[in-house]
């Protein structure tokens, strides 16, 4: 398995057809969506962490709920805006990759938003 991602990764140091680039955009797009993945976690725990600790609002503030709504909306939006974005190369061998590379772009800054919601006193 190890090798096989190896042997995918170094052809994509230069891709030469529209299928390999279209396959690396797909791989990056993977490996920042897992970067979120990992991120949304920490910040869940973090956010429930939160609602635990205070309880001086009647039972929590929310911070974990409203983190979980928040990310389902930013999920459809991603979605959705991508399918957009990507709707000038409709029907064409342009439009996965340039779907993966808008859900790319958006899913690294979801992951910066996600660590930025982490507040250290």
């Amino acid at each position: 398995m190890l090798l096989m991602l190896l042997l995918a990764a170094a052809g994509c140091a230069d891709p030469q057809t529209q299928a390999q680039m279209t396959q690396c955009a797909g791989q990056a797009y993977a490996t920042s969506d897992a970067a979120m993945t990992r991120q949304w976690k920490a910040t869940y725990a973090y956010m429930k962490g939160r609602d635990a600790q205070n309880k001086s609002r009647g039972g929590g503030f929310g911070y974990a709920a409203s983190l979980l709504a928040s990310q389902r909306a930013w999920l459809k939006y991603r979605d959705t805006q991508c399918v957009l974005s990507s709707g000038e190369f409709a029907g064409g061998s342009m439009q996965p990759l340039a779907a993966a590379q808008c859900k790319k772009r958006l899913t690294d800054a979801r992951t910066g938003e996600l660590k930025s919601l982490i507040w250290r006193k």
